[in-house]
């Protein structure tokens, strides 16, 4: 749908620029008299730039910063129009600014605010759209985008401490698989050519030392286009549907990673689905928009089935229960806040638990990796003097 850039001027003599989304032009000055504004120039932007609008990805700390201002703005019972108006002027990350005049014009077209950011699913997720929609039916728009922007910035938090604790461990791997590779490429060559030239007979672990680097140094290319190779081909074979099923089933079944990323998703589940009936959006919905947030599709199955049992009248516990990969700390603590109406609060705490839990596992990685990778070092260290320096010692004795 293209986009309009118009001037005009309100009942007050105020001159007003936006961009409007409409079907034509007419549409445009159809809905701008509705709003007695008198026309002053109207022009069709470009399609390249009105195509950028909405579908750009926003940094979460700018639509938490975005959150806690609107927040605050309407509970000092600023007009919603208002707060856009302000917050779009103020604001000066390229991908909100233009979403924001994109929906400021939506709403001023008659749109709901909801709708409004529907359009752009590239900055408001799906679950940031119906609170906002739970919000506006139940008048809370302050609290409801207060919470918000609690729950996005616990989210950035522990997305930030993962990955700080993964750092180091992944440039220490990266790091020494660099040096392993100038080492096979042009360290060992130099000791063969001297070996051949003194006519040593080559242990047989040596032999298969210097075997591997001749083909490094002569086939890396191979190595690298067979990796290119796997990489792209696997991650083909996840965009359908039979292998990201199976894709994510392995991700699950992983030691150690497999486990944090449960833990992860479990907490996700747990904090936005009672983050959603707390706001007062149906069960049925709910679940809806938490399967779509999972980014697993073993648990959005699952999630799906509980649906299903849940339509023919049975309780949230039981479907996830059999399903067998909520823990059975989960589905009981689930039951409790079914059986005590008190529900949304007892998934609250759930979601805290696993995000404690969460972080626990990521520092017993860390702490795990460290030693392990040091123990790999160790050995191909290890491996690659004994291979060295036995025909040296063997050059030795034969020389007494």
């Amino acid at each position: 749908m293209p986009y309009f850039a118009y001037t005009a001027v309100d009942t007050s003599g105020r001159q007003v620029k936006a961009v409007m989304e409409a079907e034509n032009e007419a549409l445009v000055l159809g809905r701008l008299r509705e709003q007695q504004l008198q026309i002053v120039d109207l022009k069709e932007l470009k399609k390249k730039k009105s195509a950028k609008v909405g579908k750009q990805k926003l940094k979460m700390k700018a639509l938490v910063v975005f959150s806690r201002q609107f927040a605050t703005m309407i509970n000092a019972g600023i007009p919603i129009l208002r707060c856009l108006e302000i917050l779009s002027s103020q604001t000066k990350d390229p991908v909100l600014k233009p979403t924001l005049e994109a929906v400021l014009m939506d709403v001023k077209g008659g749109s709901t605010l909801n709708e409004a950011m529907a359009k752009h699913p590239g900055v408001f997720s799906k679950l940031y759209v119906n609170m906002i929609r739970a919000a506006e039916i139940g008048g809370i728009l302050d609290t409801i985008l207060d919470r918000l922007s609690g729950f996005l910035e616990y989210e950035a938090e522990v997305k930030g401490k993962i990955k700080s604790a993964m750092m180091y461990p992944v440039l220490v791997l990266c790091f020494s698989q660099i040096m392993l590779f100038v080492l096979f490429s042009f360290v060992l060559p130099k000791f063969k050519e001297i070996f051949e030239g003194m006519d040593v007979e080559l242990p047989a672990v040596t032999a298969a030392l210097f075997a591997m680097g001749d083909f490094m140094q002569k086939s890396w290319w191979m190595i690298i286009l067979a990796l290119v190779g796997i990489f792209f081909g696997i991650k083909s074979w996840a965009k359908t549907p039979k292998g990201k099923y199976q894709t994510d089933w392995m991700k699950l079944k992983l030691p150690v990673i497999g486990e944090l990323g449960l833990k992860m998703s479990i907490a996700r589940f747990c904090r936005t689905l009672g983050t959603l009936i707390n706001s007062g959006v149906p069960m049925m919905r709910s679940l809806e928009i938490v399967g779509e947030t999972l980014g697993n599709e073993v648990l959005i199955n699952a999630v799906d089935q509980t649906r299903l049992s849940i339509r023919e009248g049975n309780k949230l516990s039981a479907p996830m229960a059999e399903s067998g990969l909520f823990p059975s700390m989960v589905t009981h603590m689930i039951d409790v806040g079914e059986e005590s109406g008190r529900l949304s609060e007892m998934l609250v705490k759930v979601g805290d638990f696993y995000d404690s839990e969460v972080e626990a596992t990521v520092k017993g990685l860390t702490s795990m990796i460290e030693p392990m990778l040091i123990i790999f070092l160790g050995v191909v260290v290890g491996f690659i003097a004994i291979s060295v320096m036995t025909p040296i010692f063997k050059l030795v004795n034969s020389v007494k």
